[in-house]
């Protein structure tokens, strides 16, 4: 059951970089210095992929305790 940890692991990283690179653009959009409406525009956005980040890594979690808990 190794390779259900690797898998997990690589698809929480992936998991990790889509949250990080949310907090990005949202701290990009917020010093843009952007009035209301497109602010918020933008944070819809970003909340797509953080939330789709999200559960990529709590599947990738999920995953490497499934093997951790098989081997």
């Amino acid at each position: 059951m190794d390779w259900l940890i690797i898998i997990g692991a690589v698809v929480s990283l992936v998991g990790l970089v889509g949250l990080v690179t949310s907090a990005l653009k949202v701290m990009k959009a917020k010093r843009a210095g952007l009035d209301d409406a497109e602010l918020r525009a933008r944070i819809q956005k970003a909340m797509v992929l953080n939330m789709g980040g999200l559960a990529l890594s709590v599947l990738g979690l999920m995953c490497v305790i499934l093997g951790i808990s098989l081997s």
